[in-house]
């Protein structure tokens, strides 16, 4: 068992939780504000606040706006230190219906602004390829999705590797990158979404390899 904290208790946060609970991890939920942690999702799921959440777990996946979450997190720079940091975010700026329109860092990617500003930490990109639904349960698309992995630290890779198939991944739908510097690629993937989005409707999909 891991302990696993998760920053946002938005629908991404809490469909995360409720899955790497039921595979036997205790999971620390923090929201943005108290709304956010009333009701716990499931069992072996507590509620804390933010730096809290951050310094007691082995673990901590970023599922906040990307927009903000470079300034949040590096607030927490002593919590993060010598933790493997899992960022399944976009930082996009939105259009007037609330749907990605550009990029916040073109040219770079929020994964590599978070591993520059955290150093000791290990920052790994991945499960940002599509809709939140998908990222627990990749078994229900009828095509095989993928799940793109970028991150400068082996091990750590390996490590949430792992957790991706706590969460239905099989080997073979996940796709090692390379560096820190490959999460751009993955990133700019999200400026798709809107249109398939707009077309199709909240239907669940992921952008993925065909072989």
């Amino acid at each position: 068992m891991t302990n696993i904290g998760i920053l946002g208790a938005g629908r991404v946060g809490t469909n995360l939780a409720r899955k790497l609970s039921a595979a036997g991890h205790h999971v620390t939920l923090s929201g943005r504000s108290p709304e956010d942690t009333t009701t716990p999702p499931a069992p072996r799921i507590t509620f804390a606040d933010q730096r809290t959440t951050a310094r007691t777990a082995d673990i901590v996946i970023n599922a906040t706006p990307g927009d903000s979450a470079l300034e949040r997190l590096t607030d927490l720079r002593t919590e993060l230190s010598g933790k493997i940091l899992i960022d399944v975010s976009n930082a996009t700026r939105d259009t007037d219906d609330g749907l990605p329109g550009d990029l916040c860092y073109p040219g770079s990617s929020l994964a590599e602004k978070l591993q520059a500003a955290l150093p000791d930490t290990h920052v790994v990109k991945t499960l940002n390829t599509m809709l939140f639904m998908v990222m627990t349960a990749p078994e229900t698309l009828a095509t095989p999705p993928t799940a793109y992995v970028s991150g400068d630290d082996e091990n750590a890779k390996k490590t949430v590797t792992g957790l991706l198939g706590n969460l239905g991944w099989q080997p073979a739908w996940i796709e090692d990158l390379g560096d820190i510097t490959t999460a751009r690629a993955t990133e700019a993937m999200i400026l798709v979404v809107p249109h398939v989005l707009r077309r199709n409707g909240f239907a669940p999909f992921a952008v993925s390899l065909a072989r």
